[in-house]
């Protein structure tokens, strides 16, 4: 819907509508993914090659959504689903990296970690809440939960600064075409209600 030159308010209901449905399965999705992957196994270096290989697929993603968002009808519903798709990738990735960690060497937090657990100490992290239950308390699991805080301000310092810009490029390009469906009745993105023809959007 987001390559659609659109501008009713139905048509525009209708794409908004259509990102939250795409936003809420990418959640439910990558979620799912991670509670029924076949995780289990006795290798060690698996836990390096799993994250590694997450994070250029998290990379790669990033790259290709932001040039997405920029050539986008509607960038800002664009950028939104390239967050709900790229938040939950990320926190997925570390919770997948903790997980095998703690399984394939015992010790490495506070308390054995499921799951569940994992993905818990995950969000913690990124959210920099911190409660404290759950540790890292060897130096593997020290600096692999450091790494993981220097990739939450790059996620949302450069990431985040990467794909507002394209947000602001895209309404540029689009120029005098449909606006936003979040921009109300006539906008088109720039604050003004008409094209530059002299006629309303929604006309």
């Amino acid at each position: 819907m987001d390559g659609t030159a659109t501008g009713t308010p139905r048509e525009r209901r209708r794409v908004l509508w259509g990102c939250l449905l795409r936003s809420a399965a990418s959640i439910v999705l990558i979620t799912a993914l991670y509670y029924l992957a076949p995780l289990d196994g006795e290798i060690v270096l698996r836990t390096l090659v799993s994250l590694v290989l997450g994070l250029g697929l998290f990379g790669w993603l990033v790259v290709r959504q932001v040039t997405a968002v920029a050539r986008a009808t509607f960038p800002r519903l664009r950028a939104m689903e390239a967050l709900a798709t790229a938040v939950p990738l990320f926190l997925v990735i570390f919770s997948v990296t903790y997980f095998l960690l703690a399984k394939e060497v015992p010790g490495t937090f506070s308390e054995s970690l499921d799951r569940t657990d994992a993905m818990y100490f995950t969000v913690t992290v990124f959210a920099t809440v911190g409660f404290g239950d759950i540790v890292p308390v060897t130096e593997t699991g020290r600096v692999l939960t450091t790494l993981q805080m220097v990739a939450d301000l790059v996620l949302v310092g450069v990431i985040a600064k990467a794909l507002f810009g394209a947000v602001e490029l895209g309404i540029r390009r689009r120029g005098a075409g449909p606006a936003d469906p979040d921009d109300g009745p006539g906008g088109n993105g720039n604050g003004n209600s008409d094209s530059g023809d002299g006629r309303d959007d929604d006309a």
